[in-house]
C-alpha cells in the first residue's frame, strides 16, 4: 500500500467517523443534517445573505434556500429583507436557533478535546496548522 493510499484509508476512515457522531448527535434533535450545518454557520455570522450562506456550506442557493425554509417553520432562523435593496434577505438565528447552534457546537467542541486529548500540544499546533492549510489552499 503506498502513502496516498494509506493516507485515502485514513481519511475516509476519520470522515466516516465524524459522519456517524455528527448523525447521532444531529438525531437527537429536530434537526436534519444539513439544518445543523446551516445553524452551525448561522451561528457564527450575526447575520449572512443567502448565497454567504451557500458558499460557507458549498452548496447551491436553491439547497440553501430550501433548508433556510425549513428553519424558518421549525422557528430556528428567519429573513429579513434590507432597506437597500428588499430582494436581499438577511438570515440570522431566532433564540432557538442559537440555543441550537451552542449545544451543537459544544458537542462539536467535545469531540475536538476528546481527538486532541491523546496528542501533545505541539501534534496539536502541527494538526491545526495543517488542517489550515489543506482548507485555504484545497476548499
Amino acid at each position: 500500500m503506498t502513502i496516498n493510499e494509506e493516507l485515502t484509508h485514513e481519511l475516509l476512515a476519520f470522515f466516516n467517523g465524524f459522519s456517524s457522531w455528527e448523525n447521532s448527535i444531529v438525531r437527537s434533535s429536530e434537526l436534519t443534517v444539513s439544518e445543523a450545518h446551516a445553524i452551525e454557520v448561522l451561528g457564527e455570522h450575526e447575520k449572512i445573505n443567502m448565497k454567504g450562506l451557500a458558499q460557507k456550506l458549498g452548496v447551491t442557493t436553491g439547497t440553501t434556500t430550501v433548508t433556510v425554509d425549513r428553519l424558518e417553520k421549525k422557528n430556528f432562523a428567519r429573513r429579513e429583507s434590507t432597506k437597500e435593496d428588499r430582494r436581499v434577505n438577511l438570515i440570522s438565528l431566532t433564540d432557538l436557533g442559537k440555543k441550537a447552534f451552542e449545544e451543537h457546537h459544544d458537542f462539536h467542541l467535545h469531540l475536538t478535546e476528546q481527538m486532541t486529548s491523546i496528542l501533545s500540544d505541539d501534534e496539536i499546533k502541527q494538526f491545526l496548522n495543517t488542517l489550515k492549510k489543506i482548507n485555504v489552499e484545497t476548499f
